[in-house]
């Protein structure tokens, strides 16, 4: 058994969610009848491909072909931001959640994340000049050379 079929159904939407989310898709984003162009990806298979690109962190076009054309999904992820569509599904996920009991409200907490400054952070703050690090065998040279 191969790590893909251990995790078959991780982002696979469950038939009773999405009976709602597409309801939320039907008033949100409905499909465009007598519209010319070609017609929209299904929407299902572009769900579990959108969750399956957030949860594994791969990139667009490694998308596997099992959720359409890696352009299409990406598309049908902007036109979904764009509209609001992941507030209300979130919404409803909460609302969902809090019927059955499952949601703890004073145990939530908000995670950000710490790190460098990639482009150099504010310009209007000077920082001090460091020393550069010595290698091991210079150091111990100067050491050396300092107890003389």
């Amino acid at each position: 058994m191969d790590k893909r079929d251990e995790l078959a159904t991780i982002w696979e939407v469950p038939d009773d969610l999405w009976a709602e989310v597409k309801r939320v898709l039907d008033e949100v984003d409905p499909d465009p009848n007598g519209r010319h162009g070609r017609p929209r990806i299904d929407p299902r298979r572009a769900l579990n491909g959108i969750i399956f690109r957030m949860r594994t962190s791969c990139h667009w076009n490694h998308l596997p072909r099992e959720f359409g054309d890696d352009s299409s999904v990406h598309r049908t992820f902007q036109r979904w931001v764009n509209r609001g569509v992941f507030e209300r599904v979130w919404a409803l996920l909460i609302e969902r959640c809090d019927d059955l009991g499952a949601v703890h409200w004073e145990w939530q907490a908000v995670d950000g994340v710490m790190g460098k400054a990639r482009t150099g952070g504010t310009s209007s703050v000077r920082t001090r000049r460091t020393e550069p690090k010595l290698g091991a065998r210079r150091a111990s040279s100067l050491m050396a050379t300092a107890g003389r």
